[in-house]
């Protein structure tokens, strides 16, 4: 199973960037999928998550600027971020966990998307 992320760029605080990942591979659901982000000398964390119910859960710190979302049809989440600070610098990676058409479960991350919110 592989996911591929794109939309990461350079943007000022208070602008917006739009996340986008969509999975690939013999895969007979996913059922979590989240957003992870990791800053310079920092441990990854996350973001944003969300269930195949549609069930989310957002880090403090971006709660009411970020917005997950999921296409299970399609495979894909996407994380709106608005009002964007300095301190969301940092590569975000997209992650997935289901299983596969032949029975193990996965669970994939994304090659990551930088994301560099200047003041």
């Amino acid at each position: 199973v592989q996911l591929q992320a794109s939309g990461g760029g350079l943007v000022q605080a208070g602008g917006s960037l739009r996340l986008s990942c969509a999975a690939s591979g013999r895969i007979l659901y996913i059922s979590d999928m989240g957003w992870y982000r990791q800053a310079p000398g920092k441990q990854r964390e996350s973001v944003a998550t969300i269930h195949s119910g549609g069930i989310t859960n957002y880090a403090g710190a971006v709660k009411g600027r970020f917005t997950v979302s999921r296409d299970n049809a399609k495979l894909s989440i996407d994380l709106q971020m608005n009002r964007l600070k300095p301190e969301d610098t940092g590569v975000y990676y997209c992650n997935a966990q289901g299983r596969r058409m032949d029975g193990p479960p996965f669970g994939s991350w994304g090659q990551g998307t930088e994301v560099t919110v200047s003041s």
